[in-house]
């Protein structure tokens, strides 16, 4: 599938580190860098802007390593940018950890992974099929 692009920022575009990766990691285009105290949050640009195809979105999500290491997450993880937007891409981080991090210039900050989507036209109905799980909510399904 082939995707609008422009790229205003000092870096090349998105791309795959692997053959089957699902994600492409998207880079911090800031000129200084940034530090995010502990439960402090920042919406970092890209410098991208791109058109998806209708029935397509761009979900923004936290890298792993920066997860698991640092404590740094997307704050609306998963973001979503809708087909019909056109602004540039950002990125809201927090910083989930006891320790300050450094945001520095074209660091990796999150990943983005293109996906389809169906949109729905509600069926409004008195009751609906039973299923082994019913309402059961939260934990219900046990924990091993």
């Amino acid at each position: 599938m082939k995707v609008k692009i422009i790229n205003k920022s000092a870096y090349p575009c998105p791309q795959y580190a692997t053959e089957q990766s699902a994600g492409m990691d998207l880079k911090a285009n800031i000129t200084e860098s940034i530090t995010l105290g502990s439960l402090e949050r920042a919406i970092v640009p890209t410098g991208l802007y791109m058109a998806l195809p209708n029935g397509f979105e761009a979900q923004i999500r936290p890298r792993s390593g920066l997860a698991a290491k640092k404590g740094i997450s997307v704050l609306n993880s998963p973001g979503t940018i809708d087909a019909d937007y056109r602004g540039e891409i950002c990125v809201i981080l927090v910083n989930l950890s006891k320790e300050d991090f450094v945001i520095n210039p074209g660091e990796r900050i999150a990943q983005m992974v293109i996906a389809r989507y169906e949109s729905v036209e509600w069926e409004e109905v008195e009751s609906l099929d039973s299923t082994e799980r019913g309402a059961g909510g939260f934990g219900s399904t046990g924990v091993k």
